[in-house]
C-alpha cells in the first residue's frame, strides 16, 4: 500500500522571519467537512515529536501524550452546541455568556483511549465514561466487538469517543455502531484521536457524515501491515507498559 509523505512548513512564532523559523514535519490536509484537524504549531508539533521518538521514556510519552489529549478534548468542546446564558459578574454588572447545551459522556475504546480520559475529566468535571473493548485480528485486521459498559441515559447524552489512533478505521466504526445501536444520534458523537491515516479518516467520515472527527495529525498512510506510518508505535503499549 503506497503512501505520500507529509509536507513540510515552517513553524515557529510569526514575529520571526521564515529563515529564522525551522521546517517541520506537518499533518496532511484532508478535503472532508467533518474532519478537524488541530493546527500545527510548534507546540504541537513539538509534542508530536516527542512521542513519536523512539528513544522517548514512557513518563515523558505520557506527559507530552497528554498534553496533546487536552488539545483535542479542547477544540473537541468548541463543536458541541451551546445555548445564550446570561449571568451577573461579582462587581454587579451584567454579562452575555453562553453554556453548553445538554450533558456530555465520554467513551473509550478499550485499552488505548483510555489514556485520553484524563484530559476529558479536567476539562469536564464529573463527566460519566463508559468502556468499548474491541480487538483487532493481527492477521486479517478486523475488529471483534468483546465488551461494552455504557451509561443507562447515553442516547440523551453528547458522545466524545475516544481512541488516539486510527489506523484502517475498523475499530472506530465498530464503536459508532454499538453507540447508534444504544440510541445515539450519529449528530452527537465526537471522535478524537491523536494520529490517523488518511484512508481511516476518509472511510469514517464518508460512513458518518454528521459525526465530526477531531484529530492532531493526519500522518502519511497505512504500510502492509495496516499501520500508520510513520506513527508512533502501539500507543497502548508505550504509555501503559514500556
Amino acid at each position: 500500500m503506497s503512501t505520500q509523505e507529509a509536507p513540510n512548513q515552517h513553524v515557529g512564532p510569526d514575529y520571526k522571519p521564515t529563515s529564522e523559523r525551522p521546517e517541520a514535519t506537518v499533518s496532511k490536509s484532508l478535503s472532508l467537512d467533518n474532519v478537524h484537524i488541530l493546527p500545527q504549531t510548534s507546540q504541537l508539533i513539538a509534542c508530536l515529536t516527542m512521542i513519536r521518538d523512539k528513544s522517548t521514556n514512557r513518563a515523558d510519552f505520557i506527559f507530552y501524550s497528554n498534553r496533546i489529549n487536552r488539545l483535542l478534548v479542547e477544540e473537541a468542546l468548541n463543536h458541541l452546541p451551546v445555548l445564550p446564558h446570561n449571568i451577573t459578574t461579582a462587581v454587579g454588572r451584567p454579562y452575555a455568556g453562553v453554556k453548553f447545551e445538554g450533558r456530555i459522556c465520554g467513551v473509550s475504546i478499550m485499552r488505548a483511549g483510555e489514556a485520553m480520559e484524563q484530559a476529558l475529566r479536567e476539562c469536564c468535571r464529573s463527566v460519566r465514561i463508559g468502556k468499548i473493548l474491541i480487538q483487532r485480528d493481527e492477521e486479517t485486521s478486523n475488529p471483534t466487538l468483546f465488551y461494552d459498559k455504557l451509561p443507562a441515559d447515553i442516547k440523551d447524552r453528547w458522545v466524545i469517543l475516544l481512541d488516539p489512533m486510527l489506523a484502517t478505521g475498523g475499530s472506530a466504526l465498530m464503536a459508532i455502531d454499538v453507540l447508534l445501536s444504544k440510541g445515539v444520534p450519529e449528530e452527537h458523537i465526537l471522535f478524537i484521536n491523536l494520529i490517523a491515516s488518511p484512508e481511516g479518516a476518509a472511510k469514517f467520515a464518508k460512513k458518518f457524515p454528521k459525526i465530526r472527527i477531531v484529530t492532531a495529525f493526519v500522518d502519511e498512510g497505512l504500510n502492509e501491515k495496516n499501520y500508520i506510518v510513520p506513527g508512533l508505535g502501539d500507543f497502548g503499549d508505550r504509555f501503559y507498559t514500556l
